[in-house]
C-alpha cells in the first residue's frame, strides 16, 4: 500500500496496527546495490564451436527426440 506523508502522519496508528496487534513494520528504504556488468567475464569457458550447425542439430535432437 502506498500512502503520502500527510496521510501517513494522520493515520499512522491505523497503518501499522490492526485490533491492537502490530501488522506492519516501517523501515527506511535502502536502494539495492547496482552490480557492475561483466562480473562473470573471463570466468566461464565455452567451446569455440558452440554455435555450429552440428551443435545446433545435437541440441535439437536432445529436445525433440521422442525415444
Amino acid at each position: 500500500m502506498l500512502v503520502n506523508m500527510l496521510e501517513a502522519k494522520s493515520r499512522l496508528s491505523s497503518l501499522v496496527a490492526r485490533n491492537g496487534a502490530l501488522v506492519a513494520k516501517i523501515v527506511k528504504y535502502v536502494a539495492p546495490k547496482v552490480r557492475p556488468p561483466g562480473a562473470w567475464r573471463d570466468q566461464v569457458a565455452y567451446a569455440d564451436d558452440w554455435d555450429s550447425s552440428a551443435t545446433n542439430a545435437e541440441v535439437a535432437h536432445l529436445f525433440l527426440d521422442t525415444d
